[in-house]
């Protein structure tokens, strides 16, 4: 045995060591339980990697992000070993790790069932007790197809290991790496193979080394994500470092439930999905309405107070516009397949409404002294989604963007940039999210438009803008736009969740190709600078954000219904009728359950409605003049003057906080 020289390194701390040939990782990170792979030279290895001279090692632990993924990717294994133990005849798909969690997909005769799912957590269990063993070892293509024959998903993915990204979802952890590896599954004390399967790893050391795991549900998934593919049986599970840590995301999960915003829209009566209409194309119910019409008449007047001007364009164009801005080319996955009209004509329903907003720019010639010019529109827009991928109003296919585009000078550029940020930020405020960070989207090197100097110029000046506003700034790299860079706002939610908001992106490329210029001082025509900014995304997307957020609690002045009046008996409604004209007339919506329901059925309604307030009279009420208040939180205050009753409801509404 001779010596090898390793560097450990543990974040900023290195640690020369000198072992014996034939030392693992596994040996070199002794006693350490929460250490669950080793990186090298940028690569993560199995803990059963052997250190070689020179090795620079890294441990990797279980709470990292790495170390979550293996942690799943590892369950995800075991679970497949216990479908096939228990459905002989299933074959495998993919079965990579994900957020929060992991899946793997399935061939099999019949969906499955709740039952089986049970029955399938029962023998992972099982597996995990047993402490198999995960080995790794490399394998020739030919090798590979002669042991999976009977896996035909994996032979497919054999042959596209060159392209593993394109192949599929997930794809590239089964076969993304330079070589091939079968990961087996050996009985502890015996060493027999129990299991394999085709993956790139790492893994944790056995399966004793999973604390904790759920099956959460199954669904059908087409195979590679194609509809023109076979569509298999997809089981989603989560894995977790602690019982302690599965049991919060549970309950993480259950409150996330309570707020889905499509249960609580039917719940709520304010929108749907009509099957009649289309995926991903809503409908808002007169209650949606009134809170989509609150959302935008208060963003409309946010935005003329900063120097918007309001413009309108239509829902469809020539081909030969998406041509000319480069979206054909970048974009034409994403866009509903084109019309042909005026013999033979292409025609688009548009995804996007940057372009018609430079004709307007260039329908006239344009001065110097009108810059910067602001252009705002609520434009609908309609972008091809995969049926996978829709969601609710989140992921929909018909949308409307506020969308606003900002022609100004060089000069100009980082103080209108500074300006619309702060903007964003505060407008994001008012409806009552407060948690943020910034991303920077900086240019994907095999997908723009432009030189490498523009691109350079306008992400260093977004870069300097963000810094300004004291926020995190985190790194995308590769994720911009073709045609420049942006900053993105993430927020979180009342329960944690991050949720992409407003973007603001800075395009010297799009004047450039529609060949936009205006008159300078000297008289000279300039390219004006262009910036991007869609401040909620989408209202639809927006809508379902808030009420996600709120749990569809609104706060009074977005509520669709701010208070209801309850009458102790028949003989109270006349009052409380004259109570609600008078609160309609200063704009309050209110509304009066003169139904034939007892006084505590109406209470339970209105608490179900989210109300923000119930204004409940009887004798003593009509005698003194006064109203009784019941506020969401089930708190009650008696005997309020009407004028003082209706006084309070406005203040809330027009401080627009929450009660």
């Amino acid at each position: 045995m001779s010596d090898v020289r390793v560097t450990v390194q543990r974040d900023s701390e290195r640690e020369e060591r000198v072992v014996t040939t034939g030392t693992t990782a596994a040996d070199l990170f002794q006693g350490e339980r929460s250490v669950v792979a080793a990186r090298v030279a940028g690569e993560l290895k199995d803990l059963a990697y052997e250190i070689a001279e020179g090795d620079e090692v890294e441990p990797v632990e279980i709470t990292s992000e790495d170390g979550l993924n293996i942690l799943r990717h590892s369950t995800a294994h075991v679970m497949a070993q216990a479908v096939q133990e228990l459905f002989p005849d299933a074959k495998l798909g993919i079965g990579p790790p994900i957020k929060d969690g992991f899946y793997y997909d399935f061939d099999v005769e019949t969906p499955f069932h709740p039952d089986d799912l049970k029955r399938i957590e029962k023998k992972m269990q099982e597996i995990q007790k047993r402490g198999q063993k995960f080995a790794r070892r490399a394998v020739g293509d030919d090798a590979a197809r002669e042991e999976l024959a009977d896996e035909p998903y994996k032979l497919e993915l054999i042959g596209l290991k060159g392209s593993a990204a394109e192949a599929a979802e997930g794809a590239s952890a089964e076969v993304g790496a330079g070589e091939l590896t079968i990961y087996d599954n050996l009985d502890a004390k015996t060493g027999e193979l129990c299991w394999k399967d085709l993956c790139r790893g790492p893994h944790l050391p056995s399966t004793r080394a999973i604390p904790a795991f759920k099956l959460m549900r199954s669904a059908a998934a087409y195979w590679r994500g194609s509809e023109k593919n076979k569509q298999l049986q997809r089981i989603y599970g989560t894995a977790w470092p602690t019982k302690d840590e599965l049991k919060a995301h549970l309950e993480f999960l259950a409150e996330a439930e309570k707020r889905d915003h499509r249960k609580l829209g039917s719940e709520l009566d304010l929108f749907s999905v009509p099957e009649d209409i289309g995926s991903g194309l809503a409908v808002f119910h007169p209650k949606g309405g009134i809170i989509r019409r609150v959302m935008e008449d208060y963003s409309r007047r946010r935005h003329e107070e900063s120097g918007y001007e309001f413009v309108y364009t239509p829902h469809a164009t020539k081909g030969k516009l998406f041509e000319k801005s480069g979206h054909l080319d970048w974009y034409a996955d994403g866009m509903y397949p084109p019309m042909q009209l005026d013999e033979g004509v292409d025609y688009y329903l548009k995804p996007m409404n940057c372009p018609m907003h430079n004709l307007i720019f260039d329908a006239r010639g344009r001065s110097y002294r009108e810059l910067p010019l602001r252009l705002f529109e609520f434009g609908t827009v309609y972008r091809y989604e995969k049926s996978g991928v829709v969601h609710g109003l989140t992921r929909a296919r018909g949308f409307t963007q506020d969308d606003a585009h900002i022609y100004c000078t060089k000069e100009q550029m980082a103080d209108e940039l500074d300006a619309t940020l702060t903007f964003v930020l505060d407008l994001l405020r008012d409806y009552g999210l407060t948690d943020f960070y910034l991303e920077l989207s900086t240019k994907d090197p095999e997908k723009f438009v432009g030189t490498d100097e523009a691109w350079d110029e306008a992400t260093e000046t977004l870069r300097k803008v963000a810094e300004k506003q004291g926020l995190p700034l985190v790194p995308d790299p590769g994720g911009a736009a073709f045609y420049g860079p942006k900053i993105s706002v993430q927020t979180k939610d009342a329960i944690g969740r991050t949720w992409q908001m407003s973007t603001v992106q800075l395009d010297f490329n799009l004047p450039e190709r529609f060949d936009l210029e205006y008159t300078a001082a000297d008289g000279s025509k300039q390219r004006p600078v262009m910036i991007h900014r869609a401040l909620f995304g989408s209202i639809e997307r927006f809508f379902a954000v808030l009420l996600e957020h709120y749990a569809g609690a609104f706060p009074a002045w977005l509520a669709p219904v701010q208070a209801t009046c309850i009458p102790i008996g028949d003989a109270h409604v006349p009052y409380l009728q004259e109570f609600a004209a008078t609160a309609k007339a200063k704009g309050l919506r209110i509304e009066v359950d003169a139904s034939s329901d007892r006084m505590q059925k109406k209470i339970r309604n209105a608490q179900k409605a989210k109300v923000p307030f119930m204004v409940i009279a009887g004798d003593e009420d009509m005698e003194a003049g006064a109203v009784s208040f019941r506020y969401r939180d089930g708190s009650q205050k008696n005997g309020i003057p009407r004028d003082e009753a209706i006084a309070e409801i406005l203040d809330i509404v027009e401080r627009r906080v929450q009660v």
